[in-house]
């Protein structure tokens, strides 16, 4: 018994470059994850520290996070999916 998913991966791969409003943060779509399926945000509000392999602070970089598009049971959508403003 097979539900159909209430979005596709291809779907998701669609919205790859858009911009995007999570949490009050400026962000855009970079990646889609299959295996979940989630989406992958770059903040561009701010950047984050990175660190060497020693520890020592290197350069700034974007800070990345990871977005569930799906619930628990995989048959309705995610709130944290459902909280992103779309820009574009």
């Amino acid at each position: 018994m097979s539900e159909k998913l209430p979005i596709s991966v291809n779907e998701l791969r669609a919205m790859i470059g858009m911009r995007v409003c999570y949490m009050g943060n400026l962000g855009i779509i970079i990646e889609v994850l299959e295996d979940g399926p989630s989406l992958v945000l770059q903040n561009t509000s701010t950047a984050s520290i990175q660190s060497n392999l020693h520890g020592h602070p290197t350069r700034r970089s974007p800070q990345t996070l990871t977005v569930r598009v799906l619930s628990e049971n995989g048959t309705a959508l995610h709130k944290e999916f459902l909280d992103l403003d779309l820009i574009d």
